[in-house]
């Protein structure tokens, strides 16, 4: 089995040393350095370019998910697991989106962190079990949000006419269509192009099919 160089982050010195001694313990672990912050972290990464760091979630000034962040943009080699006592879901969301390859709570035991770094050292993300669906919950809640707004602020009529440029059609084409004078239908293409902040036709009908305009229209699913 390929050895593993990890890196250790955690503000408590005691913590840390209980830690390094149980990673010790399994032979293809090797522990490059240890950190007692945030800042301390990155740069005992850029000194040794471990395959993984472990590192506390919560620490005094700038937090683990901060570090993560910085970590898997400047080294995206570097797998990072985020370790800590409390189940979160907002703090397991953000380090999940900061590049974090799993997570792991601190009670449940030895044998979870050794796997969460042999599945690092794989490639692999892992979730702790206890949190895994919420998480998945999170990201498809945050999702089905992103989407009720991407259209908020447009009438209903704005709505029909923006379904219908989506749809190719001419001005003429689409008054005819929705019963609006030509004028009318130049008049909401202009403001729906200002309120999404888009150029012109070809980007709102591209911004229509991307957001799947026809499931917002009123009566559809």
């Amino acid at each position: 089995m390929d050895s593993v160089r990890v890196v250790f982050v955690d503000d408590h010195e005691i913590v840390r040393l209980g830690v390094m001694s149980l990673l010790e313990d399994s032979p293809w672990i090797e522990v490059v350095a240890e950190a007692g912050s945030a800042e301390e972290a990155v740069q005992a990464v850029a000194s040794y370019q471990p395959d993984v760091v472990v590192m506390d979630i919560r620490m005094p000034g700038k937090s683990g998910i901060d570090a993560c962040r910085e970590i898997t943009t400047r080294w995206p080699k570097t797998r990072v697991i985020m370790l800590t006592s409390f189940a979160d879901d907002d703090l397991i969301f953000r380090a999940i989106q900061a590049g974090a390859s799993g997570y792991v709570l601190k009670q449940v035991g030895n044998r979870a962190l050794i796997d969460a770094l042999d599945a690092a050292r794989r490639g692999e993300a892992l979730l702790d079990p206890v949190v895994t669906q919420r998480v998945i919950a999170r990201a498809r809640q945050s999702e089905m949000e992103r989407q009720a707004t991407v259209f908020r602020d447009l009438s209903q009529r704005e709505m029909e006419v923006l379904a219908q440029v989506a749809e190719g059609k001419s001005n003429p084409e689409i008054a005819a269509a929705l019963s609006l004078s030509t004028k009318t239908v130049r008049n909401h293409v202009s403001s729906i192009l200002a309120k999404l902040g888009l150029a012109n036709r070809i980007e709102a009908a591209t911004y229509a099919v991307r957001h799947d305009i026809e499931r917002h229209l009123p009566g559809r699913e």
